[in-house]
């Protein structure tokens, strides 16, 4: 009789897990109402092979908390993408693409696809100019082919893992993706949120065609297509080169979203124009990798000034600076970064200004520096090794989650006055500095301030390492050669 009860009880707490969950769906996820019976029918027949899973669940305090790990149960929960994308397309028409892109990030946070519980635990701070983060969800990749590793295309139906055909694919843990269609310029993109985001509501606009990245004139249409339909983010992408970023670069792809970084707040250096193009400005960021910001508010006039720009850089060499444009096989060397984004009008009225900014990017590699020359040197791989990819040229550093640990040792024997820790002896350079700057007297959390800044300095120190243009003036050069004359000068 006790048995029978105590089985009567599991099962009534089992059913109750299901009907929580069924609930959930209602609320979060856009279930209708005449599905109820189906999904909870599919979630019955899930639990049934997977009795562990529910019994976890049951025995959960917070049963939907723990239910958003859990990538087969909020596959079942969620809509199905063609719910989704029509949900999206009726807020973005009834009111427009901010709203909608809020409304599809917070689905993909409630069906678990953007893991936004563990992106808040990772560690976030400004320092010298730049954002910092630990990501602790993330692996570190110290070489660009480990980092293109999980990327690489099959002959599988979806060939790798930005492919739109991962949607609902259980392999690859990618049943909750859902996506929207996005025409960039004539050409069909979509959009997903990534699931381990860097910043707020860090996405990627996927071609539907599966092609190698590119960066070329219609790049330059598409990022502004992007931004003059979703004004409140950026787009951008890398330089579609080996050993600079972790892109997959057999899958043309922009990334971006609606957090303003670091290098687009940047001061400008010195400002330029072409004499042809007298309404585009040309300016040198000052910043430590070597960038530039044209702005207009005729878009044509922009991308003829970009791609002159992106040609010449294309073709750039010089022997004094290490800069080579080819490799000893004839294969290119150098490309650009592009980011754009809409500045408000100053006045009402006013046509928006656009702005692209463009980082120069060069991979050559040398006997010194095999990883790339233009890459984190050697001295600095203690706090980052991996390739310095878009997001992290802009400002905002994403740190392997080692440093979580390695960083308190170094804090830890700062703070007690013991010697550098054997298991960490390769933070010397950071440990040398820190103790520089102590007085004896920093409580923990002092030093841990001053921890923090030094790796914040380091940060900056390897996007120099980055630049290809060691002093703006070289850069100046760059552009005079170009044509381009000083704003304060008759052009």
């Amino acid at each position: 009789m006790t048995d029978t009860v105590a089985q009567v009880g599991q099962q009534s707490g089992e059913l109750g897990v299901i009907d929580e969950l069924v609930s959930y769906a209602r609320e979060n996820l856009s279930v209708d109402q005449r599905d109820v019976d189906w999904t909870r029918n599919r979630l019955l027949e899930y639990f049934s092979e997977h009795s562990e899973s529910l019994s976890e669940l049951a025995q959960s305090g917070d049963i939907s908390g723990a239910a958003l790990n859990d990538d087969a149960v909020m596959g079942i929960l969620s809509a199905p993408p063609s719910r989704v994308e029509e949900l999206f397309a009726i807020m973005r028409e009834e009111r427009g693409s901010t709203a909608a892109m809020q409304w599809l990030f917070d689905y993909c946070v409630a069906n678990g696809y953007v893991k936004k519980r563990q992106l808040d635990r990772n560690i976030r701070y400004v320092s010298n100019g730049l954002i910092v983060t630990i990501n602790t969800a993330k692996p570190e990749f110290k070489t660009m082919r480990n980092a293109a590793s999980g990327n690489a295309v099959d002959s599988s139906f979806a060939q790798c893992t930005i492919c739109r055909e991962n949607e609902g694919l259980a392999a690859r843990g990618k049943r909750t993706l859902r996506t929207v269609d996005v025409a960039l310029a004539g050409d069909s993109f979509f959009w997903q949120f990534s699931p381990y985001g860097y910043f707020r509501q860090h996405g990627i606009c996927v071609n539907q065609e599966h092609t190698p990245m590119h960066v070329d004139r219609r790049t330059f249409e598409h990022l502004l297509a992007f931004v003059q339909q979703f004004p409140e983010y950026f787009l951008g992408c890398n330089a579609a080169l080996p050993r600079i970023g972790g892109s997959v670069l057999a899958h043309d792809h922009y990334q971006g979203g609606g957090e303003l970084m670091p290098m687009q707040s940047a001061p400008a250096w010195k400002s330029f124009a072409l004499p042809s193009e007298p309404d585009v400005r040309v300016e040198i960021i000052g910043w430590p990798a070597t960038a530039l910001r044209v702005l207009s508010a005729d878009t044509d006039a922009l991308v003829r000034v970009c791609e002159r720009i992106r040609t010449a850089w294309a073709d750039y060499d010089n022997d004094s600076l290490d800069i080579h444009s080819h490799d000893e096989q004839g294969e290119r060397q150098s490309s650009v970064a592009p980011i754009a984004r809409i500045l408000p009008a100053d006045r009402a009225g006013e046509p928006p200004l656009y702005e692209m900014s463009l980082i120069l990017r060069n991979n050559a590699v040398s006997e010194q520096y095999p990883l790339g020359v233009f890459h984190a040197h050697p001295e600095y791989f203690f706090i980052k090794q991996e390739p310095i990819g878009l997001i992290e040229a802009m400002g905002l550093f994403v740190l392997p989650g080692r440093l979580v640990s390695q960083l308190d040792a170094l804090e830890r024997a700062l703070a007690d006055g013991t010697a550098l820790p054997e298991q960490i002896s390769d933070f010397e350079l950071a440990w040398n500095e820190v103790r520089a700057q102590l007085s004896g007297n920093e409580s923990a959390d002092g030093v841990r301030r001053i921890v923090r800044d030094e790796v914040g300095s380091i940060c900056r120190r390897i996007l120099g390492n980055i630049a290809v243009f060691p002093q703006f003036a070289d850069t100046e050069r760059f552009l005079r050669d170009l044509g381009c004359r000083s704003l304060q000068q008759s052009v």
